[in-house]
């Protein structure tokens, strides 16, 4: 049992699975610290610092000054406020790594180079891989000048 345990944890993609969930957790700082310093200040900023986690329903049908006091007494409640700051919270990350995402994939792109030319093509007679510049294929001995380029 050791030995299969072993083999399990040296296998590549259990290393691939470690990798991805440390890249991953550094990603998250990045991505929350996009979120939290660069995208929240100007959207609270127009929305005129909107907070919606002091709504809430007290299901014991007590009033309690805030959400805060609430929770200190105990009373069961219904915190609809900061499912809706999460749910907002979430879009925001989710467009925020779309928009990192999307220009990523603009850089890759700009990288991209165009395949290298065919340095071989098809012999049209007997269909034997010969080079682009020659005039006569080594194969069939056949002569390729005036005849058409397979490739």
């Amino acid at each position: 049992m050791v030995n299969d345990f072993r083999n399990f944890i040296a296998r590549g993609n259990v290393l691939d699975l470690a990798v991805g969930i440390i890249i991953g957790a550094a990603f998250t700082t990045v991505v929350k610290s996009f979120v939290d310093d660069i995208l929240m200040p100007p959207i609270g900023l127009a929305t005129g610092g909107a907070d919606f986690s002091e709504l809430y329903v007290s299901l014991s049908g007590q009033h309690f000054a805030s959400r805060a006091a609430a929770v200190e007494a105990g009373a069961p409640i219904v915190s609809y406020g900061v499912f809706i700051n999460n749910v907002i919270a979430f879009l925001i990350t989710a467009f925020a790594v779309f928009v990192l995402v999307r220009a990523y994939g603009r850089l890759r792109a700009k990288e991209a180079v165009a395949p290298p030319e065919p340095t071989e093509k098809d012999c049209p007679f007997c269909r034997s891989r010969i080079h682009v510049a020659a005039v006569r294929c080594p194969a069939c001995t056949s002569e390729l000048s005036g005849a058409p380029a397979l490739a």
